[in-house]
């Protein structure tokens, strides 16, 4: 028997393109899709929504992608986007209310537990998170020197998340950075939970920081639509470190290094870097992928960090020193393609401070004179 939301999801799919000309009016239908520029109802064509296809599975019916941010789902996740409901509750009556069905006689029977860790459990707590901007979940990130945080659909926020340190201990509730795990279709297979201290702003005083749960083996947390080239590692910081200087190339973190050596590929892939950490696990995961991709005929390329990960390289050398390090390891034409952007940036910055500089080495700084930074790696 389908959950309440599984089955609203399939009755909303089979009326996919009516959902869309309500929620998403300043869109258009093109052929199979209905395109528009964001989940908000934003005039454009960067969000696609399938009108036609089977009831699950790959090409189904009500999967809508925004290529822009690479956040993916189906129409029940468009509903609470769309009309920022933060709870699973609040978008089934949403559905309910769209489709013209009556609410269910007892209540109990609409939020039924979840077995515990399980996907529908994973997807019922994505549903009921929210954006991060704004929240600690920024906050922390940005503690971590990750500061451009556009286009992270993959990422949201819970302010009373539980935990429990094991199967004994109580149950406590703390604010939570929510990442999405989803298959190669897009499609929500489970998420990972960075539990958050509110007083420090860093990761929460307990046991285990982190945990994932739902069906995680070869999925991962995606940044962007991976067509020809994508960056894979463990760690979502690591990958979002590498996105501060290569913001268009896709990236996957896959969690842990058991799970990256077992990442599914796309079968468009060409050439897959994977971001190794510096230890054992990171080395032999590495390894092990490497191996499979080249298998499949993709080109597989390391890149290592200067220290034990790419986000204690941003943090300790900064995105200039970071950018000069991955610049050496890409592909020739890759450089053109995702850091040109950057490396324009730094030259932008570069020409803008030289234009301040005075006599004596220095640059001026209001009415006093500091000295002047030493040049970027550019």
């Amino acid at each position: 028997m389908l959950s309440p939301a599984a089955d609203l999801a399939h009755r909303l799919a089979r009326h996919a393109e009516a959902v869309c000309r309500h929620y998403l009016s300043n869109g258009r239908k093109d052929g199979r899709y209905w395109l528009v520029g964001d989940v908000f109802n934003t005039p454009g064509r960067s969000l696609f929504v399938r009108l036609t296809g089977p009831t699950s599975g790959k090409g189904a019916a009500g999967k809508w992608t925004d290529a822009a941010t690479g956040e993916h789902g189906d129409l029940l996740d468009l509903i609470a986007l769309n009309q920022d409901l933060d709870s699973l509750k609040d978008t089934l009556d949403e559905a309910r209310r769209f489709l013209s069905l009556p609410r269910p006689v007892r209540e109990a029977e609409l939020i039924a537990p979840a077995p515990q860790g399980s996907p529908e459990a994973a997807r019922r707590l994505w549903a009921i998170s929210q954006s991060i901007a704004g929240t600690l979940a920024e906050t922390y990130l940005r503690s971590r020197g990750i500061m451009d945080l556009r286009n992270v659909g993959s990422l949201r926020f819970h302010p009373r998340c539980y935990y429990r340190a094991d199967e004994d201990s109580p149950t406590e509730t703390w604010p939570a950075l929510i990442a999405s795990v989803r298959d190669l279709d897009g499609t929500l297979t489970g998420v990972h939970r960075t539990w958050l201290d509110p007083t420090t702003r860093g990761k929460a005083p307990v046991a285990t920081q982190r945990k994932a749960m739902g069906d995680l083996l070869g999925h991962a947390v995606r940044f962007g639509t991976a067509l020809d080239i994508m960056a894979a590692g463990e760690g979502i910081e690591t990958m979002l470190s590498l996105r501060q200087v290569m913001p268009d190339l896709p990236m996957a973190a896959a969690l842990s290094a058991n799970h990256l050596a077992a990442l599914l590929l796309p079968s468009t892939l060409r050439r897959l870097y994977i971001a190794c950490d510096d230890d054992p696990a990171g080395h032999r995961a590495t390894v092990q992928l490497t191996e499979r991709a080249e298998a499949a005929g993709i080109q597989a390329l390391t890149l290592a960090p200067a220290l034990a990960d790419f986000n204690e390289d941003l943090r300790t050398l900064g995105a200039g020193a970071l950018a000069a390090a991955l610049r050496v390891q890409l592909a020739p034409e890759d450089v053109d393609r995702f850091l040109a952007a950057f490396i324009a940036g730094k030259d932008r910055e570069r020409v803008a401070g030289s234009s301040l500089s005075v006599p004596g080495n220095s640059v001026a700084a209001g009415p006093e004179r500091r000295e002047r930074a030493p040049p970027t790696a550019f």
